[in-house]
């Protein structure tokens, strides 16, 4: 489900109420849904763009469609729009666009996957780092191995027992700990 907040909708009644067309909505989408490398965007959608197996929300005056590729990438999008003293600024948050969100019941290690891909790599992707699910073991532990700008970092024990534990054990309950089988000494980035 895609929420846009009463500010961003008052933003796209002004720019439709501008168009032409009177029968022109708003799509949203992904492009590339489900990658590392995927984008999300806005577009006007002309009455006659809008395909039968498309999603539509209705807002006041509006509606939004999304393509049926794009909706469970979309799960829990947001869009709003700020304004200040310089304009106004208008933001799509889609936490599931990279990674495809897992069910709760779905297995430990899919759901450890999911958790990493959209939250913690995206963080550690800021520092050019990043961390893979090696296993889950029978005793409850995720063993993760770090890579690019983590690999070799002072920070690592920091990052890897106050973020991304914590994350762990919040996020997945049979979760217990995590461990770390990176050779930090070793590889393309140590001590980056």
């Amino acid at each position: 489900m895609i929420q846009i907040t009463e500010s961003a909708q008052e933003h796209f009644r002004k720019l439709l109420a501008q168009q032409d067309d009177e029968g022109t909505n708003i799509r949203v989408f992904v492009v590339n849904p489900g990658t590392p490398h995927a984008e999300c965007g806005v577009s006007y959608c002309p009455a006659d763009a809008v395909e039968a197996s498309d999603i539509e929300y209705p807002f006041e005056g509006f509606s939004a469609y999304v393509d049926e590729e794009s909706s469970p990438y979309l799960d829990d999008a947001l869009i709003d729009y700020q304004t200040d003293k310089m304009g106004g600024q208008l933001t799509l948050k889609a936490p599931n666009a990279k990674v495809r969100k897992v069910a709760d019941d779905a297995p430990v290690e899919e759901r450890l996957t999911y958790v990493i891909e959209a939250e913690i790599n995206p963080q550690l992707a800021n520092h050019g780092g990043k961390v893979n699910l090696v296993e889950f073991t029978k005793d409850g532990y995720a063993v993760l191995q770090f890579g690019g700008g983590c690999q070799g970092c002072g920070m690592v024990d920091v990052t890897l027992k106050e973020g991304i534990e914590k994350t762990l054990l919040e996020k997945i309950p049979e979760c217990k700990g995590v461990k770390d089988v990176t050779e930090h000494a070793e590889g393309d980035n140590p001590y980056y």
